[in-house]
């Protein structure tokens, strides 16, 4: 039987008879990568293709050429065959080797590092799968839809809902072909500002499971200055070109979301070179505008042996959300200019009950430390309010995934029903108000008063019901503990570090 009829679908066959490498359609779809300079076939040009699936561009091929003219290369030229040469075991043992490394070990450049085809090649290839993919922003749903799918695993915040709906159905408009013309639309970049706990990050991530659309979410807190121990700011974009499992076309059209923006704010009378303060919005500035930047491929970081390629970042929508501690200080002390004594004074206490975020402007973020070119690029800026005890209860019992619907379905497996009363929703909410962490807090609250349920419940199987109440979360009482066919009276206390 022929060789080429034992094609694995998900491996390379190489055929002996003319050493040429028999690739899989998923192969297909990845440009092919220089081993020497690590740079896709769309930067060389043509590659130069070698048995073991081993490419070289035609710069490194002439290097290797000036490199024997110059007689650089111990051995030349014995053996003018690239695999065979430096390689002992073979017919021509110390034979002349170009590359300087055994070609005949050489393995395959990871999937992680290369990229997939452009769609207008891959559509020339024939193949229908890779046909020319064309943006339809029809496709996505509404603003409103957009929101309703927001409200299933999000409480409250309906105002930054309401933004980031219309700003992402905007911003696909606007990438749009259909979008060209005389008029061209800028690029709505936004701005975040919500305390700890409100839900920033978490807007996001659902966000992302809405859309069909690459999403990378990153940490401002690890970016530094081009050269320093850290992340530069072209990582972001690394992130991003992995989520669209490195198709440049698809992360070109991506979001991003920068998280703990106010960590890179400039800092106040330091005397040591700010490296991951203002340097850091100077570098991102190109990219919130939008230009051709250099990305290395499956990494973060820059160095000889992963590839590079370029990404335009015009049509990446960036979206950076911060807590910004302190700004209300900033804004009060602005809105308070004038205050006195009399009858048309400003008192002092006016804003105290008020959200006082709300009033933010570009003057309060500038005397924060956020440097004017930076506030500039992000023309929509919106906040999130703080969490109340009314929403904390509906977080922990309302959104689809929320965290006591999850362990109402892990005792469920156990054929164990799990009911909590209102008073100790209400509790639970109290001690998370008390940690000032906001929905961050109830998570460990829970886990704290659920592992000896969850320890406990397994061991015996007459056990139907499980109602959580008030006395419990107290530690006042235990819950309240049913049969199947029974009522069980209350079981005492927990104490602590002990059982059920």
């Amino acid at each position: 039987m022929d060789d080429k009829d034992n094609i694995n679908e998900n491996d390379n066959i190489v055929d002996n008879n003319n050493n040429d490498i028999i690739k899989n359609d998923d192969d297909n779809k990845y440009e092919d990568i220089c081993y020497m300079c690590r740079r896709p076939e769309s930067q060389t040009g043509r590659l130069l293709k070698m048995a073991g699936s081993f490419c070289v561009c035609a710069d490194c091929m002439q290097k290797t050429f000036n490199l024997m003219n110059a007689g650089d290369i111990p051995g030349f030229p014995i053996d003018m065959n690239p695999i065979k040469g430096n390689d002992k075991n073979s017919d021509n043992p110390g034979g002349f080797n170009p590359f300087g490394f055994n070609i005949g070990y050489i393995g395959d450049i990871p999937k992680s590092q290369r990229l997939k085809k452009k769609h207008a090649e891959a559509s020339a290839s024939g193949n229908p799968e890779d046909a020319a993919h064309v943006l339809d922003f029809r496709k996505l749903p509404p603003p409103h839809k957009i929101k309703e799918s927001l409200d299933e695993y999000v409480i409250g915040q309906e105002k930054a809902k309401k933004v980031i709906s219309v700003a992402v159905y905007n911003h696909y408009k606007r990438v749009t072909k259909d979008a060209s013309g005389d008029i061209e639309i800028g690029k709505s970049n936004m701005l975040m500002i919500g305390p700890t706990g409100c839900g920033k990050t978490y807007l996001v991530q659902t966000l992302a499971r809405i859309l069909n659309v690459p999403l990378a979410i990153t940490d401002a807190t690890s970016l530094t200055e081009a050269g320093y121990i850290g992340d530069d700011v072209e990582s972001v974009l690394s992130k991003l070109l992995m989520a669209a499992d490195n198709d440049v076309e698809r992360a070109e059209t991506g979001i991003v979301f920068i998280d703990e923006i106010d960590k890179i704010a400039k800092k106040k009378n330091t005397t040591s070179r700010d490296v991951s303060g203002e340097s850091v919005q100077q570098g991102l500035l190109r990219i919130l505008e939008g230009a051709e930047v250099q990305v290395p491929v499956g990494a973060t970081s820059k160095n000889a042996m992963v590839p590079m390629t370029t990404i335009n970042t015009r049509n990446i929508l960036f979206i950076c959300g911060g807590a910004f501690p302190e700004l209300e200080k900033i804004i009060k002390k602005r809105l308070l200019t004038g205050s006195g004594i009399g009858f048309n004074s400003i008192l002092s206490d006016k804003y105290d009950e008020e959200d006082v975020l709300s009033h933010v402007n570009n003057e309060d973020l500038r005397e924060f430390g956020m440097i004017p070119e930076f506030i500039g690029r992000l023309p929509v800026v919106y906040t999130l309010s703080g969490l109340d005890k009314s929403m904390l209860v509906k977080i922990m019992s309302e959104p689809k995934n929320a965290i006591l619907k999850q362990y109402q379905k892990l005792l469920a497996l156990d054929d164990v029903e799990l009911m909590f009363d209102d008073d100790a929703l209400e509790a639970i909410a109290d001690k998370a108000l008390e940690k000032e962490t906001g929905a961050r807090g109830l998570r460990s609250i829970i886990e704290e008063f659920m592992l000896d349920i969850m320890y406990e419940i397994p061991k015996d199987r007459s056990i139907g019901r499980v109602t959580i109440t008030r006395d419990y979360i107290e530690s006042k009482g235990g819950p309240r503990i049913e049969l199947h066919g029974a009522v069980a009276p209350m079981i005492p206390p927990v104490s602590e570090g002990g059982s059920l």
